[in-house]
């Protein structure tokens, strides 16, 4: 995760369980476990491009909007980049686009927007109005894009997000590119079991469980109810059922019965400073929830913690990665790992992301 914006009431103690079906049905009911009886159902945000288009309005009001919607981001000028390196007029252009394509059924009609008073009806998955209140939700209350048409394109995936989910970042991916690696020479990891800690929209675990296939299996877990339902819908859309499970809970608390028994843990906790969010792009700092952002005093207290309770968790010979703030965070882990938990891991290695930034520490169990 980086600091930039780029195109996160159930009870405590519940587990929440994804049973197997031969169905992938995006909006099957999520089923509990039976440790405690199922509260309120969530329903996660429906990502626009694949809302049924129950909507319509004529070509002339689609040009209306778009012409307005330009305006209206024209008018911001670079206010936002000289602010916090926030979004200029070339990325609202691009997310225009986007959301037209998203919105409209008939891409055919693209062609037609430069005709004056072009009466014929367009299908569209949202209503007009919408389309005009989410665009000025865009730029005048900087909410992000991926938050507007309710997903996020991340390695081959389309992943459900909304309000409250962290938005998965692009560096984050070589994390799972990291475990397969990791798991392509080894057959008791790959068969093993596998935890996604603070799993957001369930994007670590689909994209490892994807890599393991009927072999191994994934918890995933996160405190939010929010992003829980999201995870679900997200593995259900990809039909992971069999291979991914999701418990409510604060990192480990929802493994006590695995402890000892993990072949890997994956996680992208909050490592931002707490004195540094205030800085963030509007994009992030006012919307993504500061649960899955603030690591604390130096943005170090989550993967003390998940250091911590690796060495417990992981059997012998078992895998961790952690992503982090940058080069400062892990080389301070690193220590940590070797002096004040000395014995408990071994072949620590820092690993660079696509930018060339000192992002993830990874190590194996004693």
């Amino acid at each position: 995760m980086k600091l930039s914006f780029i195109r996160g009431c159930f009870p405590s103690n519940l587990s929440v369980f994804i049973k197997p079906s031969i169905s992938t049905n995006l909006l099957r009911p999520v089923c509990f476990s039976s440790m405690s009886s199922p509260p309120t159902s969530l329903k996660p945000q429906i990502p626009l491009f694949i809302r049924p288009p129950l909507h319509s309005a004529s070509v002339s009001d689609l040009r209306k909007w778009h012409d307005w919607a330009k305006n209206l981001a024209s008018s911001v000028g670079t206010t936002f980049l000289d602010s916090d390196n926030g979004p200029d007029l070339d990325l609202f252009c691009r997310e225009l686009k986007w959301l037209m394509e998203d919105a409209i059924e008939d891409h055919t009609v693209f062609s037609q927007m430069g005709i004056e008073n072009n009466q014929t009806n367009v299908r569209l998955r949202t209503g007009i109005e919408e389309l005009y209140n989410l665009w000025k939700q865009r730029i005048e209350e900087r909410r992000p894009f991926q938050y507007l048409v309710g997903c996020e394109h991340w390695r081959d995936l389309v992943l459900s997000v909304q309000d409250g989910v962290l938005i998965p970042r692009p560096e984050t991916e070589l994390i799972v590119d990291l475990v397969a690696d990791v798991v392509s020479n080894n057959e008791g990891l790959r068969e093993g079991l596998w935890a996604d800690l603070g799993t957001g929209s369930g994007a670590l675990a689909i994209g490892i469980g994807r890599i393991f296939g009927s072999c191994g299996r994934v918890i995933a877990t996160d405190l939010s109810p929010v992003a829980l339902s999201v995870a679900a819908f997200n593995v259900q859309k990809y039909g992971l059922q069999d291979v991914i499970e999701l418990r409510q809970g604060s990192w480990f608390k929802p493994l006590k019965d695995v402890e000892g028994k993990l072949a890997g843990i994956v996680s992208n906790p909050p490592y931002i400073p707490s004195d540094n969010l205030p800085g963030l792009q509007a994009e992030v700092g006012r919307h993504e929830p500061r649960l899955a952002l603030d690591g604390g005093l130096n943005g170090m207290d989550d993967l003390l913690h998940l250091c911590n309770g690796a060495a417990l968790m992981l059997r012998p010979g078992g895998f961790f990665i952690f992503e982090t703030n940058g080069e400062k965070q892990c080389k301070c882990l690193a220590k940590y790992i070797e002096n004040d938990i000395r014995g408990s891991f071994h072949s620590l290695d820092i690993v660079s992301d696509f930018a060339g930034i000192q992002r993830f520490l990874t190590g194996f169990h004693q």
